[in-house]
């Protein structure tokens, strides 16, 4: 018997989660932490509880920025063989246990969900390009062991179209479904007046190499070739030796609340896809849904299956080359405004948290071995 649909109406039934992840404390230099964010508080808000695992790690330790789960339970550990124990008593009497991609302890948390008599296993993978370019050329990683996925009732993909196929024929996973990037309306809204971060076309992305050939085109040379227009960017990790200009603003790091004043002063926004996971297709950044709930014109690097999110010309600019990106800046202010305004109600209407969450219940319930954990009285909570 499945899980049916917690509902606050009703007293509905709902789930308890357990998650062995990278990081949801820490929106430093990664995109799993405000995703987390935003699905862990719309799971509460139908009244689950989600209990989520991350190692001690320095690098995040020192850029933390969320110490507690709304509605659950967010558990730090130092080293595994100090938290086991209690791996396994959450994971016993959870309805859903999940490892993700790059969880540090992957493998030790994956023999602890296989083990479980009770919970749904699911593998959530929300680097599938990255996952299968590691895995052709052999390399070693920290969350999936030698058989591969086969032993999940459930694999979740940030990537859909031809990486769920590779996914099962690659690494033998039984069922696999897309759970894309969201935005949580709440967080990511229009503001006024926000000067501080006023651009004519901004960029908001931690560095990456396999990026800066597509940056330079779409942003850079812009720049170069505007020199009385104001760019900005927002990121961690850029290197002394980026190319910077004159008219280039740089803000070190952006914390999630700043995301709604950086991309509501943008005239223009612009995406730009990992070259792995553009080349695999269907992989929305989840700064496309930030940038568009903010009311932000996007402009986005092309790949298979975009136009199954917004449609090209009326809801986001597709862009190639640096002449796309000058004549989008050419644009004028009204049809910018309609634009964005179509993305956003597209945006709010496909694309959020809630609908996600919405997903997530749906497939949980279709794995269909897992019983109900009865119900709560204070099922909608307030967070």
């Amino acid at each position: 018997m499945g899980i049916p649909r917690a509902s606050a109406q009703c007293g509905g039934r709902v789930m308890k989660v357990v998650v062995f992840g990278l990081t949801i404390s820490s929106s430093w230099g990664n995109g799993h932490a405000t995703l987390w964010r935003g699905l862990c508080k719309a799971l509460s808000r139908k009244g689950h509880r989600v209990v989520f695992f991350e190692k001690n790690e320095p690098y995040y330790a020192l850029n933390r920025d969320l110490f507690h789960i709304p509605g659950g339970e967010l558990v730090f550990y130092d080293e595994w063989e100090a938290v086991c124990r209690r791996a396994e008593l959450e994971v016993a009497d959870a309805d859903v246990a999940m490892v993700t991609s790059y969880c540090p302890d992957g493998l030790a948390a994956t023999e602890v969900i296989l083990n479980g008599k009770r919970a749904a296993k699911v593998f959530y993978d929300l680097d599938t390009p990255v996952t299968l370019s590691r895995l052709q050329g052999r390399e070693t990683m920290t969350y999936i062991g030698a058989t591969g996925l086969a032993g999940f009732d459930l694999v979740l993909s940030y990537t859909g179209g031809l990486a769920l196929d590779r996914l099962r024929t690659e690494l033998g996973a039984k069922r696999v479904a897309p759970l894309y990037g969201h935005v949580d309306p709440d967080a990511h809204r229009p503001q006024q007046g926000v000067s501080r971060y006023a651009s004519d076309l901004s960029y908001l992305g931690t560095y990456a190499p396999d990026r800066q050939a597509m940056l330079s085109r779409l942003f850079i040379e812009p720049a170069r070739a505007m020199v009385q227009s104001r760019f900005a960017i927002a990121g961690a990790q850029y290197p002394d030796d980026f190319p910077w200009l004159p008219n280039i603003f740089f803000v070190r790091h952006l914390p999630p609340a700043e995301h709604s004043a950086f991309f509501s002063a943008s005239r223009l926004t612009l995406n730009v896809t990992r070259k792995a996971m553009a080349e695999m297709g269907w992989c929305p950044s989840g700064r496309i849904f930030e940038a568009a709930a903010c009311g932000a014109p996007v402009l986005s690097d092309k790949w298979d299956g975009i136009d199954s999110f917004y449609k090209p010309g009326s809801e986001i600019l597709i862009v190639e080359t640096t002449d796309d990106v000058l004549n989008a800046l050419e644009l004028g202010d009204r049809e910018l405004r309609a634009i964005a305004e179509a993305a956003r109600a597209r945006t709010l209407a496909e694309h959020t948290s809630e609908c996600r969450a919405k997903e997530f219940e749906k497939l949980a319930s279709e794995i269909g071995s897992v019983p109900s954990r009865g119900t709560r009285s204070d099922a909608m909570v307030e967070v």
